[in-house]
């Protein structure tokens, strides 16, 4: 096997083992490769009016080699010398290597000497690299290049013919069945190919042969005896002959390649700008609501009564089961959205998407996280206000009832400390009345307490800022102003009752001896007076009315026994589901995080295993529509503690909507995952060594690794970041890892690796995802368009000029895909335009987000 490949064809051939410089080639492969390649040259030497006959022979003065690399490059070359002498020869010669070398072609083994002195073997050598750089080297199909791509391109054309299997190039064309295939595919008008014959292989070589020189300008490159007559034919001859084929019939192609490859680039380019529009409706959307509805939820206006307070507790329960839920759904989508849109934009070669102002997902975040402050803060008002009434309604109850029943006990009393009764009254009426003031003054006295009771809960009442204060305040005063009177009018009754007394009994002592000649007549008298103190005496009313009051009672306290027993049935009924609910949520969650770091088998399986466990999950949904049901009976129940749950109802709230969100989560990252493997061809052994890899380092198991542990990470695998000699290490605290950093031999430069944190984590959140991980590492596997690729695309179906109409857009793309570029197309402004020219480079450069589109 001869040797003189190029070191830059590795990158498409196999690489060849170090050679003999004195090994001959094969006669037969030498002979075949002799032909193939001077008529190669030959078809492009024509074209500046010249040829060759002996390959060996007319390259040895460098001139016509020269020419021949002009004439395939479209360049030119160092002018060169016209002496006849060795070493004007040599010069010219290594004009040609060095213009070879500027192509990134490495010669390996062939110098300018060896071609001037006629080595076959070199200067053949020479040729098959030119013929690898010009003719084969850019040759690509569906990801593949060189020779590769040149043999997949001939089995796909030459799949429907069942005799012909082309697997090499060498005895895959013997028969000769593959270039007729080749040629029948293209144009089937010059070979009634059913008439040929796999056991005939000299007609069939012949017939392509000779249809190929003289219809598709293909020189006769071999002798079908030569092919036929050799056990093995030379593969570089025959891969020479064929990529004139390739060449011959891509041309028709090209049209074709470059208009599908826009229009491949314009529906990615559509597509995302749609998942763009959505996401900025959608945060826009959200951000609005969100908006408006903190300053509801930060009013803290209380309301007078307990009716209009249970309503807000209402619409706010209304909130968080009914309008709430949708919207954690939104942000959840547009999280989802907005990490499957960075995907597909890193995978199409495009820039990251950064959000308008005010609505990049940490924007949204920030935002719901004050909505969530001020729903927490709301609720813990309403339930201090609804607490604050109850107490309030009780305390004015109370007020009414002792400021009543004070006032009853008053009626009537002023007007009887004003009476004079004593100015006519009989010294034992006087006795008998004082008697009666004293009981009044022990009455007066106990009823000192109940006014002082009712003072302090108007005090109370006003520092509970009860909305009646002003009446509950001017009936307390009133109450108030009146005992002082009572008081007053108490101490000037008894004042005027003992004057009287003092004067009765002296004139008392005038009519003694006369009363106790009248003893018969005080008797009487003493009887009376008796008779008319029992009248006097009111206890025993009270006391009936005390006796009415105890039955009441014992009613009402066996009303509130009954209350509180259904109360605690309530929170026995609430603490046991939500005991269920609350771990069951907890335990999924786990289970959740555990399977997205675990993930065995391929990625469509993990995918189908999430989607059924998402099933599961919003299955439970009934069971927390009934404990929203009960929670809603102890609220209207103003039940406050539940000594039979530790948990909340915005315990399970929160714990549901995040177990929602994460399970969505967790399939939007698997989803997006064989998005980037099926973009770039990444086997799932390397997912699973990038999982394995990634896992390692995410200790605690969040999903996500910091800046510290992403760079240990990408060491792991062995990726060598930056290249200052400077920073050897900075990668992470311990100067254990720094020493086993240093012994690996790794450079780590900041400044690099600041420049790798922009592209995994675009939002500045300071965490790397799996998805980010894996796109990054797996970011040079991908064959994407680029913006010079599109240029390039453009200006085949402009027939190579700098600018393109709009009649052409329109007839070489699909109407909707030539509008989108009519649109956005800016005018041409070159020398050589046209009215109504369009130019496409800069759009095809925008693209990319290398300019404003």
């Amino acid at each position: 096997m001869d040797h003189y490949d190029s070191q830059q064809t590795n990158d498409y051939m196999q690489p060849e083992e170090d050679w003999d410089r004195d090994l001959l080639l094969d006669p037969a492969w030498e002979k075949q490769q002799r032909k193939t390649f001077t008529a190669w040259c030959n078809s492009h030497l024509r074209k500046a009016g010249t040829q060759i006959e002996n390959i060996e022979e007319d390259f040895r003065d460098g001139l016509k080699l020269m020419l021949l690399l002009e004439v395939i490059s479209g360049e030119r070359l160092a002018k060169p010398e016209r002496g006849k002498m060795r070493v004007h020869k040599i010069s010219n010669v290594n004009k040609a290597l060095d213009f070879i070398a500027s192509k990134g072609v490495k010669l390996v083994s062939i110098g300018a000497e060896e071609i001037v002195d006629g080595n076959v073997k070199m200067t053949l050598g020479m040729i098959w690299t030119i013929i690898l750089r010009f003719a084969i080297q850019d040759i690509s199909v569906e990801e593949t290049s060189a020779k590769e791509g040149l043999l997949l391109w001939c089995q796909r054309k030459t799949a429907p013919y069942k005799n012909v299997n082309i697997q090499n190039f060498h005895i895959s064309w013997k028969d000769g069945l593959g270039f007729c295939a080749l040629i029948h595919r293209h144009r089937p008008e010059l070979i009634d190919y059913g008439k040929l014959r796999k056991d005939d292989p000299l007609t069939n070589l012949n017939t392509a042969f000779d249809v190929a020189e003289k219809y598709l300008d293909i020189p006769k490159m071999l002798d079908a005896e030569d092919i036929v007559g050799t056990a093995r034919p030379d593969e570089k001859a025959i891969m020479t002959y064929v990529s004139s084929f390739y060449h011959a019939f891509s041309g028709a192609q090209k049209a074709e390649t470059a208009a599908n490859r826009i229009c491949k680039v314009l529906a990615v380019n559509q597509e995302n700008e749609q998942l763009m529009e959505d996401y900025e409706k959608l945060a826009s959307d959200l951000l609005e609501w969100i908006r408006r509805t903190i300053p509801w939820l930060e009013n803290r206006a209380p309301e007078n009564t307990m009716q209009a307070m249970q309503q807000k507790l209402e619409d706010f329960r209304d909130y968080r089961r009914l309008h709430k839920p949708p919207k954690v759904q939104e942000k959840c989508q547009l999280e989802i959205n907005f990490n499957t849109l960075q995907t597909k934009l890193r995978l199409s070669n495009r820039p990251a998407f950064m959000p308008s102002e005010g609505r990049m997902v940490s924007d949204i975040n920030n935002a719901w996280g004050c909505l969530e402050q001020a729903e927490k803060g709301y609720e813990e008002w309403l339930l201090n206000e609804i607490r604050r009434l109850e107490r309030l309604d009780h305390l004015a109850e109370k007020f009414r009832q002792k400021a009543s029943i004070h006032e009853a006990w008053t009626d009537g009393k002023e007007a009887m400390l004003r009476q004079k009764d004593y100015e006519t009254a009989t010294l034992s009426e006087i006795k008998a009345l004082l008697k009666k003031h004293e009981a009044f003054e022990s009455d007066l006295a106990a009823h000192q307490d109940r006014v002082e009771q009712i003072a302090a809960i108007a005090q109370e009442l006003n520092e509970l800022d009860y909305y009646d204060s002003p009446s509950v305040n001017a009936r307390c005063q009133k109450i108030c102003d009146q005992w002082d009177n009572l008081g007053a009018l108490t101490q000037k009754r008894r004042e005027a009752l003992e004057r009287t007394e003092k004067l009765l009994e002296t004139i008392d002592q005038l009519y003694l001896e006369y009363a106790k000649r009248a003893a018969p007549f005080n008797n009487w008298m003493e009887g009376a007076m008796e008779d008319l103190q029992d009248t006097f005496i009111v206890h025993t009313i009270e006391e009936i009315q005390v006796r009415q009051l105890v039955p009441r009672r014992d009613q009402a306290l066996t009303e509130e026994h009954a209350r509180q027993q259904h109360n605690e049935r309530l929170r026995k009924q609430f603490g046991a589901q939500a005991n269920v609910i609350g771990p069951w949520i907890q335990t999924k969650m786990e289970e959740i995080g555990r399977i997205s770091i675990e993930m065995h088998g391929t990625l469509e399986d993990q995918l189908s295993h999430l989607r059924q466990y998402e099933k599961s999950i919003v299955n439970y949904k009934p069971k927390i529509d009934q404990l929203e049901c009960d929670h809603q009976l102890i609220q209207e129940a103003l039940i406050f503690d539940n000594k039979h749950t530790n948990y909340t109802m915005e315990h399970i709230r929160v714990g549901w909507e995040q177990l929602l969100t994460t399970i969505a989560r967790t399939i939007n990252e698997v989803e997006n995952q064989i998005l980037t493997r099926d973009a770039k061809g990444i086997s799932q052994e390397q997912m699973n060594e990038f999982r394995a890899s990634f896992n390692h380092f995410d200790r605690d198991h969040s999903g996500t690794l910091g800046p510290e542990e992403f760079k240990a990470c990408l060491i792991s695998l062995g990726y060598d970041i930056g290249n200052d000699p400077q920073k050897k290490t900075g990668i992470m605290d311990t100067d254990d890892f720094r020493a086993c950093l240093i012994s690996m031999g790794y450079n780590m430069g900041e400044a690099e690796f600041a420049r790798i944190m922009s592209i995994v984590d675009p939002n500045r959140l300071g965490v790397v995802t799996f998805q980010a991980f894996i796109d990054f590492m797996s970011r040079e596997t991908a064959d994407t368009d680029t913006a010079d690729q599109v240029m390039a695309s453009f200006k085949i179906l402009a027939g190579d000029k700098n600018y393109i109409t709009v009649d052409e857009l329109r007839r070489e793309l699909p109407p909707d895909q030539a509008e989108y570029c009519i649109a956005r197309m800016a005018p041409y402004n070159g020398p050589d335009g046209v009215p109504g020219a369009l130019d496409y480079m800069s759009f095809s450069t925008a693209l990319y987000g290398e300019s404003d589109l």
